[in-house]
Order: structure tokens, then C-alpha cells, then sequence
């Protein structure tokens, strides 16, 4: 597996398509706005398999206190093989001097995130008003 990693913006919206709906992700249905989402985002960290988009991780921060990261995404057929992670530590590499990290976690995934370093707060819990 030659995987490369990059961080750009420039995805197609075939691309995002794709890598969303592998996971079965309702943004998935809306490529062209998850599209212009990473070309919002303040950064956007890729994996690749050649030309195929694996992999993705972006944030949004006020670069001062805090750092949101909204999507994390690889493809089935990828996970497990440390790409999510090398994602993960990246993004929180760039960010280190950000002393709040955020995200939100779909329950079956709380394990993976503890152990790339975030913490189940008790105290705390996400709140939405979302159409997806």
C-alpha cells in the first residue's frame, strides 16, 4: 500500500463523494457542499492511494484558543492500517500550541480517539441543530 499524504483543498467534489458515502456518511448526498466545506476550512490533511482520495482530516479554529476538527474520514477498506492516526497526530502536531482540541465522536469511535490522546468529558456534551 502506497499511501501519500497531503494537505490541500483541491478535492473534486467526485472525490468527497466517494470517500463520504463509503462510510455511509449522509454529507455524502452533498458533495458539492462538503466540497466548498473544505475549501473553508483552515486546513485540510489528505491520504491518497495514487489518485483515489483514502483519507481525510480538517479543522476550523480561531487560531488563538481553539481548533475544531469536523471530519475524520478513511475509507473501510483502509481502516486499521494507522492511516486515521498518522491523520489524527498530524493535525494535532500543527495545532499543539491550540490549547483546546475539539471534536465530536460517534459513539463506537470514542476508543479510537482516546487513544490518539482526546477525553470523554461527563460534563460536557455536544449539542446540535443539524437538517443531516
Amino acid at each position: 500500500m502506497g499511501i501519500t499524504y497531503t494537505w490541500t483543498k483541491d478535492i473534486s467534489a467526485e472525490n468527497l463523494e466517494k470517500l463520504f458515502l463509503s462510510v455511509d456518511w449522509e454529507s455524502g448526498n452533498y458533495p458539492q457542499k462538503v466540497q466548498k466545506a473544505m475549501f473553508n476550512s483552515h486546513k485540510v490533511f489528505t491520504a491518497w492511494d495514487g489518485d483515489t482520495l483514502i483519507g481525510l482530516m480538517n479543522s476550523m479554529t480561531d487560531t488563538v484558543l481553539t481548533v475544531y476538527f469536523q471530519y475524520l474520514v478513511v475509507h473501510p477498506d483502509y481502516q486499521g492500517h494507522g492511516i486515521g492516526k498518522q491523520l489524527v497526530d498530524t493535525m494535532l502536531e500543527i495545532y499543539s500550541d491550540i490549547p483546546r482540541k475539539v471534536l465530536i465522536s460517534m459513539n463506537e469511535k470514542i476508543g479510537f480517539y482516546e487513544h490518539c490522546g482526546f477525553t470523554h468529558h461527563s460534563d460536557k456534551s455536544p449539542m446540535f441543530v443539524s437538517s443531516l
